[in-house]
C-alpha cells in the first residue's frame, strides 16, 4: 500500500492481545519501533548505492561506453550499433531471469550472500575493462564485460531493492529510498570528479597511451565499488522471515511457481500490475531525460565536451539532493502524490526545453536542471509504492519483475527520440518523443490505487 500510516506486521506473527502493532513491526524490521530506523544500517545499505555508480556513471554512461565506441575499436556507426545489440542481448537475459533469480534468493534465506555475489561479479567485469585495449580485436571483450556487468548489476539491485523492508520502517520507507538513490547520485559526482580531473585532464600522470588513462579508471571504479559495498554486507542481517520458509523448488519449477504467482497478483491486485505496466513506461522516460540529456545539449544548445560534463555533473547534484530531501514528502503524503507531481513538473520542464530553445544555453541550464530536479524524486518513489505492497519474502521475486517490466520497455524512448528528430528533422524536436513517453507514464498511473490491500503471501 502507498499510505505511509499503514504498519507493516511481522510474517506469520499470531495478534494476542499482548502483542502491539509496534512490537510486531520491531519483530520484522529488528528495531525498537516504527520510528527507529538504526542510523548506521541505512548509512551502510545507501553506501551500496554510492558505489554502484562506479558500474552506473563511469562504464555505462560517461567513460567506458564512450572509449569502446571510438573510432580506436572500428567505423562509426558499426561500433555503436555492435554496442547496442551486446545491451539489448543482455536485456533480454534480465527481463527473462531477474524474477526468478529474485525469487529464488528470497526462498533461499540467502538475499545477502546473492547480492555479495552479483555485486563482486560486476566489480571483477569492470576490472576487466582494463585489458581491453584500443584495438578492433578487443571489442569482442569489451562488449561481453559491459553485457555481463549489465546483467549482474540488475541481478545486485533486484537483491539491494528487497533490502528496503530490512532497512526502514513504514514511516521512513520515503525517506531511506530517497537518501539511497541521492547517496547513487553524489557518489556518480565524486567519481566522474576523479575520473575527469585525475586520469582524462591527467593530473595523477598516467601515460596518454593505449588508452591507460581509461584502463586505468575502470580499476579504480571496480576499487570504488568493491570498497563500498562491503558495509551492507556486515551491517545488514541477512533475511530469515516468511519467504525463506516457502518450498525450494528446481531452478525451472521456479518459473511455473513464478506464472501461478504472477497470476494470483493479477487476481488480488490488479492495481499493483498496472502499477508494474504504468512505472516500467515512465521510468523509461526518466532514463531517456539523461540519456538523450547530453546529446541534445551538445547538438541543440552548443556545449562543448568540457561542458557537457560539467552540466552532468551539476545534473547529478540536483537530482541526487532533491531525492533526498523529497524523501520526507514520500512518507507524509504517500509515493503516489509524489510521483504524480514529479511527472508532471517533468513534463512542463521538458516542454520549456522544446519551446524555447532558441534561447540558448540559459534556456538548457534552467530547465534542463529544472528537469533533473523531478527525475530522482520519481524514480526512489517509485521503489517505495511498491515496497510497500509486496508481501514479507517476496520482495526480491517481485523487485524481478519490475527489473522485467522495466526492461520489456526501455525501448520507447529512444525509439520515440528517434522518430520525432527523424519526422520533423531536428535533434530538438526528440524532447517532445521523451515528453510523450513521460506523459503516457503518468496517464497510465493515474488510476491506480495510492491505498491499497497489502498483498497476500
Amino acid at each position: 500500500m502507498s499510505d505511509p500510516d499503514v504498519p507493516r506486521m511481522a510474517p506469520n506473527l499470531p495478534q494476542f492481545s499482548g502483542i502491539t502493532p509496534t512490537d510486531a513491526l520491531a519483530s520484522a524490521v529488528g528495531a525498537e519501533g516504527p520510528s527507529s530506523t538504526r542510523k548506521r544500517i541505512v548509512l551502510a545499505w545507501g553506501l551500496w548505492d554510492w558505489g554502484s555508480a562506479a558500474f552506473n556513471a563511469v562504464v555505462t554512461t560517461f567513460v567506458f561506453t564512450v572509449y569502446l565506441t571510438s573510432s580506436s575499436f572500428g567505423p562509426a556507426g558499426t561500433v555503436e550499433a555492435q554496442l547496442g545489440w551486446a545491451l539489448a542481448g543482455a536485456g533480454l537475459l534480465i527481463a527473462v531471469l531477474a524474477p526468478v533469480t529474485g525469487q529464488r534468493s528470497d526462498t533461499s534465506g540467502r538475499r545477502k550472500l546473492w547480492l555479495a555475489v552479483n555485486t563482486y561479479i560486476v566489480v571483477a567485469a569492470t576490472a576487466a575493462m582494463f585489458f581491453v585495449e584500443p584495438d578492433p580485436s578487443f571489442l569482442w571483450l569489451g562488449l561481453l564485460l559491459v553485457a555481463a556487468g549489465n546483467v549482474f548489476f540488475e541481478f545486485a539491485g533486484v537483491n539491494y531493492n528487497a533490502m528496503l523492508s530490512q532497512v526502514s520502517t513504514p514511516r521512513s520507507i520515503g525517506k531511506v529510498s530517497g537518501f539511497g538513490w541521492g547517496m547513487g547520485y553524489i557518489g556518480g559526482i565524486v567519481l566522474l570528479l576523479i575520473v575527469y580531473f585525475g586520469f582524462i585532464e591527467g593530473l595523477f600522470g598516467v601515460p596518454d597511451e593505449n588508452g591507460l588513462p581509461i584502463r586505468v579508471a575502470m580499476l579504480v571504479a571496480a576499487l570504488w565499488f568493491g570498497l563500498f559495498a562491503i558495509p551492507v554486507l556486515f551491517a545488514v542481517p541477512e533475511y530469515r522471515g516468511a519467504g525463506a520458509k516457502r518450498e525450494r523448488v528446481s531452478f525451472f519449477a521456479s518459473y511455473v511457481r513464478l506464472g501461478r504467482d504472477i497470476a494470483k497478483l493479477w487476481r488480488e491486485s490488479r492495481h499493483t500490475v498496472w502499477f508494474l505496466l504504468a512505472s516500467a513506461v515512465f521510468r523509461d522516460g526518466l532514463a531517456g531525460v539523461f540519456t538523450f540529456g547530453g546529446v541534445l545539449a551538445a547538438s541543440v544548445f552548443g556545449f562543448s565536451p568540457g561542458e557537457v560534463i560539467i552540466f552532468a555533473i551539476a545534473a547529478n547534484v540536483v537530482a541526487g539532493v532533491s531525492t533526498i530531501l523529497v524523501g520526507a514528502l514520500d512518507d507524509r503524503l504517500g509515493a503516489k502524490p509524489v510521483i504524480v507531481a514529479a511527472l508532471i513538473g517533468l513534463i512542463i520542464s521538458g516542454l520549456l526545453v522544446f519551446f524555447l530553445h532558441d534561447g540558448g544555453q540559459i534556456v538548457f541550464w534552467t530547465a534542463g536542471l529544472a528537469l533533473c530536479l523531478f527525475v530522482g524524486p520519481a524514480q526512489s518513489a517509485s521503489r517505495t509504492f511498491l515496497a510497500r505492497i509486496i508481501p514479507p519474502g517476496r520482495e526480491g521475486e517481485v523487485f524481478g519483475l519490475y527489473a522485467t517490466t522495466g526492461r520489456a520497455v526501455s525501448f520507447l524512448a529512444p525509439t520515440m527520440f528517434a522518430v520525432f528528430v527523424s519526422v520533423f528533422g531536428a535533434a530538438y524536436f526528440g524532447i517532445l518523443g521523451i515528453v510523450l513517453v513521460l506523459a503516457v507514464g503518468l496517464v497510465l498511473l493515474i488510476p491506480v490505487k495510492a491505498v491499497q490491500e497489502r498483498l497476500k503471501d
